[in-house]
């Protein structure tokens, strides 16, 4: 592809019908607010993944990270990694809405429950992502900066403080296209 994207995140019920795309399809789980119980993740984590799905991309449970329901983090996101063996897992933490220790705890969760990637933020909170949540979080494992990206400086920022990925729906300006 003449952009050199990874794939593209579409809403799960456009997957089926990107089979033959040109580039790996993503989609979501338990989308945006992340508080949809495990079943429902891990449920549509694996019909999107029946449907042709290559990574899938699911947001924590915020309130029970909050909480202090640290057990029910950890089984949301195993039962995802369970439901979708060999596929990419993804965990979007909404950074904006976690302080440092909160988010230290999510990424350490994570990570140990079967994360391959952590991602910053789902457009839908309170920010988009920074600099210093990617420098936080690449300590944990590979990060996909998203949420907010709107310019090359900020695309090019992220990347060097330690971004692999970036989502965006602005790669075309991004890019200079």
């Amino acid at each position: 592809m003449a952009w050199a994207c990874h794939g593209i995140c579409v809403q799960p019920y456009w997957v089926a019908a990107l089979q033959d795309a040109p580039l790996p399809v993503i989609t979501v789980a338990g989308f945006p607010f992340g508080a949809d119980c495990k079943e429902h993740k891990a449920g549509g984590a694996a019909r999107a993944a029946d449907d042709g799905a290559r990574e899938i991309d699911i947001v924590l449970n915020i309130g029970a990270l909050r909480s202090g329901d640290l057990a029910a983090v950890a089984a949301d996101v195993a039962a995802v990694r369970r439901a979708i063996p060999g596929l990419s897992l993804k965990v979007i933490l909404e950074t904006g809405l976690l302080n440092p220790a909160e988010l230290a705890v999510a990424a350490r969760l994570c990570v140990e429950e079967g994360a391959d990637f952590l991602k910053t933020c789902t457009g839908y909170g309170p920010r988009g992502a920074t600099v210093a949540d990617v420098s936080m979080l690449k300590v944990f494992a590979p990060v996909k900066a998203s949420g907010g990206i709107r310019t090359r400086e900020q695309a090019i920022a992220l990347v060097e403080a330690g971004a692999e990925r970036l989502g965006t729906s602005a790669t075309a300006a991004i890019l200079g296209r």
